[in-house]
């Protein structure tokens, strides 16, 4: 990481986001932000590149690819609460407790935007300085290595932008010390969201204006003996 990482941060969003024509469009200026900000390595900014010139190459059928690997694809979805709560009504209230993170920060959401998908969450850590941003993406970092590895699992050339966003909070792919190499643990087994997401108004919450931290942590093993 260099000087900044602000435009970096939102052109990983934007690269995120479904790749329409209006999408694909921008596709030079997220390729020059990513170079003028030069806060990923050269050969993620290439792993970046090979993506931006599939996307291109494959107009239309990069729609279709990118709704079977994010909107089909639970282990892959950008949702992240999809991670950690999946359908349970949980995800409702955290739902409305980050949408409040983000308005006491002066950001409101677009109609029809949804708090806890990824590039909502990066567009926010974009506006905090530097190291608050990064301490902002580390706290979600276990979902993206995840999320990295099951789009590597199916070859996607999308991992590389998460990787890049993980290589951002200075945490590089494959550094989780999570669930061991091998083993495919469910996510909603291992994450869950704490009580700073359940009854935020004052606890996980700073002052209106300062950077708003978003707590997601690993659920403790049940205690030798207990019943499941």
């Amino acid at each position: 990481m260099r000087n900044g990482i602000t435009f970096t941060l939102r052109a990983l969003a934007h690269l995120l986001r479904y790749p329409d024509a209006s999408m694909r469009a921008r596709l030079p200026d997220i390729h020059a932000a990513l170079n003028a900000e030069d806060a990923v390595g050269r050969v993620r900014r290439a792993e970046l590149d090979a993506l931006m010139d599939r996307l291109l190459a494959d107009g239309l059928d990069a729609e279709a690819v990118y709704v079977d690997l994010f909107d089909r694809g639970r282990g892959t979805a950008l949702h992240l609460f999809e991670h950690v709560h999946g359908d349970s009504r949980d995800r409702g209230p955290a739902m409305v407790d980050l949408v409040r993170t983000y308005e006491q920060a002066g950001l409101l959401l677009a109609p029809g935007e949804l708090p806890d998908h990824l590039t909502v969450l990066l567009e926010f850590a974009s506006t905090q300085p530097v190291r608050q941003a990064r301490a902002f993406v580390g706290e979600f970092a276990h979902i993206l290595q995840s999320i990295a590895t099951a789009l590597q699992r199916r070859g996607s050339d999308y991992a590389a932008a998460i990787a890049a966003v993980l290589d951002l909070a200075g945490q590089p792919l494959g550094a989780d010390a999570g669930t061991p190499a091998g083993e495919d643990e469910p996510l909603d087994a291992s994450w869950q969201e704490p009580a700073a997401f359940g009854g935020c108004s004052t606890q996980g919450q700073a002052a209106p204006g300062q950077p708003q931290p978003v707590h997601l942590v690993r659920r403790p093993p049940p205690a030798a003996g207990a019943a499941r």
